[in-house]
């Protein structure tokens, strides 16, 4: 009995000519292959559409965002007993809502509550993106640095 395995093609595989069988035969002449381009990644996860407008601007959860405002991406916790900041990490400022995740409820409690904690009026904080999701996007639209917020907000977590 043969020791090959059963199946195993013998032959040049289907589609596949012997080597230099290929192209010009006999002439040398060298087939040329195009370049293959370098694989763009469309998705980026979290971190995309992150970049500051202005360089020096902080990285991470608050950005500088184009008409001299701040983006502030969050991490909502509705149904908390109080409203506080609980952790600031470099993909998100965690915030704990005192208010149901229900009828818009909890997104008007944030803006209110991240109002207060920064020193604007309420109506100088909108929320941009997520009204559905835990992972918001809050714009602050006063003039104020994103250094400026993250220490206000690293300083409420702390306490």
């Amino acid at each position: 009995m043969p020791s090959a395995a059963v199946g195993a093609a013998t032959g040049p595989r289907r589609g596949h000519a012997p080597e230099g069988a290929r192209g010009t035969a006999g002439t040398g002449a060298q087939r040329s292959v195009p370049a293959v381009p370098t694989p763009v990644s469309l998705f980026q996860g979290k971190a995309a559409g992150k970049e500051s407008a202005e360089p020096g601007a902080a990285a991470g959860p608050v950005v500088a965002a184009g008409d001299g405002g701040v983006r502030v991406s969050v991490r909502a916790k509705p149904g908390s007993r109080c409203s506080a900041v609980t952790d600031v990490t470099a993909e998100a400022v965690g915030v704990a809502i005192a208010a149901p995740p229900s009828e818009g409820e909890a997104n008007a409690e944030l803006c209110r509550y991240l109002s207060k904690v920064l020193g604007v009026k309420k109506s100088d904080v909108i929320l941009e993106k997520g009204g559905k999701s835990r992972d918001k996007v809050v714009k602050i639209l006063v003039s104020v640095t994103p250094d400026e917020v993250l220490e206000k907000l690293k300083k409420e977590a702390s306490t």
